[in-house]
């Protein structure tokens, strides 16, 4: 997990999980939404409507020790600090 340039990134295991590859955090969330409900991903584009992107800095950037819980259309989405995602 890192930032660079402003964006921020989740390291996330590729298909084959022998390699682990940098997504970006944003990116994450909503893939992570759109598998596990019936969001669309268009309908949270704007996800800091939803996320303090200064909270998922910190969580990123390993300042934040507890996991970001935020709620998405009436879905709890949870990220902690290795970048595991759960949405319920």
């Amino acid at each position: 997990m890192s930032s660079e340039n402003g964006e921020m990134y989740i390291m996330q295991d590729a298909d084959d999980e022998e390699w682990v590859s940098p997504t970006p955090a944003r990116q994450a969330v909503v893939e992570a939404l759109a598998e596990t409900t019936d969001i669309e991903a268009e309908a949270v584009e704007d996800l800091d409507a939803y996320l303090d992107p200064s909270s998922l800095q910190e969580l990123l950037d390993g300042e934040r020790s507890d996991p970001l819980t935020f709620t998405v259309e009436d879905h709890e989405v949870t990220i902690d600090g290795d970048g595991e995602i759960s949405v319920s």
